[in-house]
């Protein structure tokens, strides 16, 4: 009898022993993601890429913890269209409307598609999005800001939302908690135009006295903390944000999202503000980087992201949690604003070696910081070359959390988890950039397409990249793109167009 009362207490531990097994291998294939999408961040603005003006020692921890790619990519060079190819899995440039939305858009997202949020809900995580959004909320006719706004996050996959609607230069200067403006007082309501102005307020262009920091081109419509915005806004006093606590804020959300969901899986996509303009960090960041305030933004940003794996480490969240940090578009200096982020660069270079920024076909449109975290699957430390693109998260998440795609899903994200680890070398075949024209990167080799747009920007000092002949640069040589060698290789351009047609043509690149 006593010999059968410990069999059958030996089978129940078993059973139990078994069963934990099994529950932490289910938990182990759903480790948390947390996304850190900064804004405006050039490859040279880290001090783990190269960066010796400015330091960053928490992104460089970031790294030294995990795979940091130095061939690692947006999908294009300005925010909306990169934000809409890594939520869809979709080239923002094979849709049209994607391109930087004005901040009263209607949700550009189609909320019957599959996106990485929803994706990843159906994969059991609850999902979060914190900080700038600028993907349009709304129908058609545009938004309600003292009403329900929806469609919006939460319709195309996140449980939770506070985001900043569009940029922090644009109007309606407030944030929004899920379907409504946070902090709205029904009795003074917004109202938002961006064709005139509304009333009798002050603006930018017309009365500059009232300006804190004067704009060097646009951004002189309404006035909002004392700073030119684009569009007219009058009302919402309550609910306005304050520029210098945008950093602190939108951090705290993020970190009280994380406390909220510790016992569960969670995703969360959280896009920065920093370092977009306009700049004004918070008090204890002021002066610190001796670079004015957009070194003193990458300082900040660099705090977020501190702030970040402080709560996971303190949580005990570290070791079964995916960190990606990466960048919408490479860097922009002067973007409207009279900040002196020129005058005080102090010979830093926002774009390290590369040629371009912000707005350009050159690769320093689009090739960004990108690093990531995956305790017990990437090696830290780990450099890598191989070519990566941020349209493939939603390809490489769902394979991880076995989440079949249609045919017609994220048709040009790849699952690239082995190279995401650092294990596979290579990465995709080939990539397309996005800006005026297309680029397309296939074995060190860059096609950029003829296109007959300017070839610099004076507004932002930038090099476009435009070039009505074909462009061919051989990245393994000429990082910095300075000799255009098509003539001497018409074999590869030919080869390269064809292929950049091709994927035109045949509406994906995922077969």
């Amino acid at each position: 009898m006593k010999s059968g009362l410990l069999l059958t207490a030996a089978v129940c531990l078993s059973i139990v022993a078994l069963g934990q097994r099994m529950k932490k291998t289910s938990a182990e294939k759903r480790p948390n993601i947390i996304l850190i999408y900064a804004d405006d961040l050039g490859y040279g603005d880290v001090s783990c890429n190269g960066a010796v003006k400015v330091r960053t020692p928490n992104i460089d921890r970031l790294a030294s913890q995990g795979v940091r790619f130095t061939n690692g990519h947006a999908s294009s060079a300005t925010c909306t269209p990169s934000r809409y190819s890594l939520l869809t899995g979709q080239y923002a440039w094979r849709k049209k409307g994607t391109g930087i939305a004005p901040g009263n858009a209607a949700l550009i997202i189609d909320t019957t598609i599959t996106t990485l949020p929803a994706m990843l809900q159906k994969a059991g995580y609850t999902t979060g999005a914190v900080g700038k959004w600028h993907l349009g909320i709304g129908n058609n006719n545009g938004p309600d800001w003292n009403g329900e706004l929806r469609p919006g996050p939460l319709e195309i996959g996140f449980n939770y939302c506070w985001i900043m609607p569009a940029t922090a230069d644009r109007v309606p200067c407030v944030y929004v908690e899920n379907h409504r403006v946070a902090n709205l007082d029904p009795n003074d309501p917004i109202k938002v135009s961006y064709k005139a102005p509304i009333g009798d307020e002050p603006t930018g262009k017309k009365n500059p006295e009232l300006l804190v920091m004067k704009s060097s081109q646009g951004h002189d419509n309404a006035i909002v903390n004392g700073i030119g915005r684009i569009g007219f806004m009058q009302g919402g006093t309550s609910a306005l944000w304050k520029d210098d606590l945008i950093a602190a804020t939108l951090t705290g959300k993020a970190q009280h999202f994380i406390e909220e969901n510790k016992a569960k899986p969670f995703f969360l996509y959280f896009a920065t503000h920093d370092i977009h303009v306009p700049r004004v960090p918070g008090k204890e960041f002021v002066g610190k980087s001796g670079m004015g305030v957009r070194g003193d933004a990458i300082l900040q940003l660099d705090w977020t992201v501190g702030q970040i794996m402080h709560t996971l480490d303190s949580l005990h969240l570290t070791d079964n949690t995916i960190l990606v940090f990466t960048s919408d578009n490479g860097p922009v200096v002067d973007d409207g604003y009279q900040d002196q982020a020129v005058e005080l660069l102090n010979g830093h270079k926002p774009g390290g070696p590369l040629r371009g920024g912000k707005y350009s076909n050159f690769d320093a449109g689009t090739r960004v910081p990108f690093i990531v975290r995956w305790p017990g699957e990437a090696e830290p430390g780990t450099i890598s070359s191989a070519l990566v693109s941020q349209v493939d998260l939603l390809g490489s998440f769902a394979a991880l959390t076995r989440q079949p795609l249609k045919d017609q899903d994220a048709p040009d994200s790849f699952d690239m988890l082995t190279a995401f680890t650092g294990k596979d070398k290579k990465g995709r075949t080939s990539v397309i950039e996005h800006a005026g024209a297309l680029g397309i990167i296939k074995d060190n080799w860059k096609y950029i397409e003829p296109n007959n747009g300017p070839r610099l920007d004076r507004s932002v000092n930038i090099e476009l990249g435009n070039d009505p002949a074909p462009q061919l640069y051989d990245l393994s040589k000429d990082l910095g793109e300075q000799s255009n060698v098509a003539v001497q290789h018409p074999d590869i351009v030919k080869t390269l167009s064809a292929e950049l047609q091709a994927m035109k043509e045949a509406g994906r690149s995922r077969l």
